[in-house]
């Protein structure tokens, strides 16, 4: 794996079985993403976009192929393993929030850490800090309910990043919101990016959305078309 690259994929393909039928998803995709990128994928529906973010952030294996990670082949890790990769090193985004109603923002927040060994002090101490990052320590306090479509958002990307992990993984994070409001849901992913450090691969039907990217990757029938950088 080169020295900078956070995920590199050699040839990797996915296909499922849908009764009789072998449907193919991936072919033979190879793909490099440094240290601090920030990609946008694009593409039709049927692409295979959300296919390769499910394997990017370990939610799902390849049928062949090699995928590195950080400098872990996470396509060698199943079951438990793949999970506790994952709540180390990936944080998700998903246009809907996927909130508890019955918790608090800052209880939302504070599951991912209840899989780790932090103590109770540790964990309020994170969750505060995540919540100010997106700019909703005020409502830590608040219930899904009572916050706006956006706050809701934020509340999810504060889950997101509460444990400090190197990738974001975003499957169209603003495909919910109103066009204002998913501005600054991607000011907000742009700034985790660039002053936080954060490489933040992102999955969007939306031109305006994949132009706060740094490059915009296009897949068209499981395989990577033109690639085009963004302003």
């Amino acid at each position: 794996m080169s020295d900078n690259a956070m995920i590199q994929i050699r040839n990797v393909t996915k296909s499922y079985e849908r009764g009789k039928q072998k449907v193919e998803v991936l072919h033979g995709l190879s793909l490099d993403v440094p240290q601090g990128d920030f990609v946008a994928l694009m593409g039709p529906s049927g692409s295979g976009k959300t296919t390769l973010l499910n394997l990017i952030g370990g939610l799902d294996t390849p049928s062949s192929g090699e995928i590195s990670v950080g400098g872990e082949r996470i396509d060698h890790m199943h079951g438990g393993q793949l999970a506790r990769w994952r709540s180390h090193n990936v944080g998700f985004v998903f246009q809907f929030y996927n909130l508890m109603p019955v918790l608090t923002a800052e209880g939302n927040v504070e599951l991912p850490l209840l899989l780790t060994k932090l103590s109770s002090a540790q964990r309020k101490k994170s969750v505060q800090v995540a919540l100010q990052v997106v700019g909703l320590a005020d409502r830590a306090k608040h219930k899904p309910r009572e916050l706006s479509g956006g706050q809701e958002q934020r509340v999810a990307i504060a889950r997101a990043i509460v444990s400090d992990p190197n990738l974001l993984v975003c499957d169209e994070p603003t495909g919910d919101l109103d066009r204002t409001t998913a501005d600054e849901i991607l000011k907000l992913l742009q700034a985790l990016n660039r002053e936080h450090g954060k490489t933040i691969v992102m999955v969007t039907h939306d031109p305006l959305a994949a132009g706060y990217a740094k490059r915009t990757l296009h897949l068209d029938k499981g395989r990577l078309a033109e690639q085009a950088v963004s302003a």
